[in-house]
């Protein structure tokens, strides 16, 4: 049997694009296996041919093209070059949404957003908070008119003084103010009555020590000195006389040990006759003070400091106050709107005084009054001290023609309604000052002309 090439057709596991042509094969497709050795490979995959009724063999460049052989079976293979897979994956029916899973669906949903949405409404809630500005004023000068109570006060502060005072009796608190560049200073005597130790503490915060340079309790007055303090700024003193009813007033002190208090009034009255002191029964500690009255607050710790007129000019030392009676049982401790000062006119008498030889003087007219009585006027007792003569020799109401049992209704021209007040309207003057006093004698009333004499305070 000759030896033939034979070409049989590709195996059908292996299909070719329609579009490949020439010797069948596609780039990067490895030609087919050679026939010779095993057939069963061939085989397996080409259908049995069916012989000629004749015997021949059938064509074999065209299997299946004759009439009697049935053409090929077409199988389906697997084709990579295929657009669609061989193989469909059988997933079952599409699931079924049931209405509770659509509910907790739209409720989570809702839960979800709401909490999103409340998270965001407090972030900008707060957002908003720091940044909110209410409306405000600009700020605008500072100054104040010389005349207003912050543009007093602005002058008088670095001149007014706190004092605390450590005695023997216990400790206070009381105020003062400069009145010159060598450091003196004026407060109350019954600020440092009976004291061991004196601290001085300026509105800038700077405390030194103080030394009593001289006190009268008689006025109510006192001067202690500073030393090695630079700055001193003294306050200027004005003129009690100027001073009318209704006309604006502050004062400064500190009220129970606060410093620096400012309170604003008006002059009440003038020429108020008060005492205070007395606590020692003798009278000696009395003082007698031809007072400013003034609604301006004052408080226990006020003592001493200055009562200010428009001009920031001092027209008064603050001294006393009057608060309720000691047996209301609703009695206010604190200031009721009565308070009281020196006359600045006074002080300043005084004051010089005390710098000058530690001691002030008092005028007097030579008298001795009887001070139980309780009919109008001042009535001039009948024996002095000791069983002495209540007019005193060659003293000045012995000059003027007073005797004793002479009852003095006026001082130059004002009504007198008591003992206490006819010391007070002459200690508001000075020795040597000429007084005008009305006197009722014997159902009589006449005028007598006295100058006043000078006895040495307290």
């Amino acid at each position: 049997m000759a030896d033939r090439q034979q070409t049989d057709p590709a195996p059908q596991w292996w299909s070719r694009p329609e579009e490949t042509a020439g010797d069948g094969r596609r780039a990067g497709v490895p030609a087919p296996r050679p026939a010779g050795g095993d057939e069963d490979r061939v085989q397996d995959a080409v259908p049995a041919r069916t012989p000629a009724p004749d015997g021949s063999a059938p064509d074999a460049r065209a299997p299946g093209a004759s009439g009697n052989v049935p053409p090929a079976v077409a199988v389906t293979r697997y084709d990579p070059w295929g657009a669609v897979p061989l193989q469909v994956v059988d997933r079952g029916r599409p699931p079924r949404i049931r209405l509770w899973q659509v509910v907790a669906l739209s409720l989570g949903t809702a839960l979800l957003a709401g909490g999103i949405g409340g998270y965001l409404g407090v972030l900008a809630e707060r957002r908003s908070n720091t940044r909110l500005e209410l409306p405000q004023a600009a700020a605008a000068d500072k100054g104040r008119a010389p005349e207003s109570v912050a543009g007093i006060a602005a002058t008088a502060l670095p001149g007014v003084v706190t004092l605390h005072v450590r005695g023997t009796k216990g400790s206070g608190t009381g105020t003062g103010f400069v009145l010159d560049q060598q450091g003196h200073i004026l407060t109350n005597s019954h600020v440092v009555a009976d004291s061991q130790e004196i601290t001085v503490t300026f509105s800038t915060g700077e405390s030194v020590t103080a030394e009593l340079v001289g006190r009268d309790s008689g006025y109510d007055l006192a001067v202690v000195k500073v030393g090695g303090v630079r700055g001193l700024q003294p306050l200027s003193l004005g003129n009690s006389e100027n001073v009318k009813v209704g006309d604006p007033v502050v004062a400064i002190g500190a009220p129970f040990d606060l410093s620096n208090t400012v309170t604003a009034g008006i002059i009440s009255a003038t020429g108020r006759p008060v005492t205070a002191g007395g606590d020692k029964g003798d009278g000696s500690d009395i003082s007698y003070v031809d007072a400013l009255q003034t609604d301006a607050p004052i408080n226990p710790g006020n003592s001493g400091g200055p009562l200010l007129d428009a001009k920031a000019h001092v027209v008064g030392i603050n001294s006393a106050i009057r608060g309720a009676d000691k047996d209301d049982p609703t009695r206010q401790g604190g200031s009721i709107g009565l308070g009281f000062a020196i006359p600045v006119n006074q002080g300043k008498r005084v004051a010089e005084e005390l710098i000058r030889t530690g001691r002030a003087t008092h005028p007097v007219i030579g008298v001795t009054l009887d001070m139980d009585y309780t009919g109008d006027g001042a009535r001039v007792g009948d024996k002095g001290e000791d069983g002495k003569p209540s007019v005193v020799a060659d003293g000045p109401g012995a000059r003027a023609g007073i005797r004793a049992g002479d009852v003095i209704t006026k001082v130059d021209g004002q009504r007198v309604c008591g003992g206490d007040e006819l010391i007070i309207r002459i200690r508001a003057h000075r020795p040597g000052d000429a007084l005008t006093l009305t006197v009722l004698r014997g159902g009589r009333e006449s005028t007598l002309e006295v100058v006043l004499g000078s006895a040495n305070g307290s």
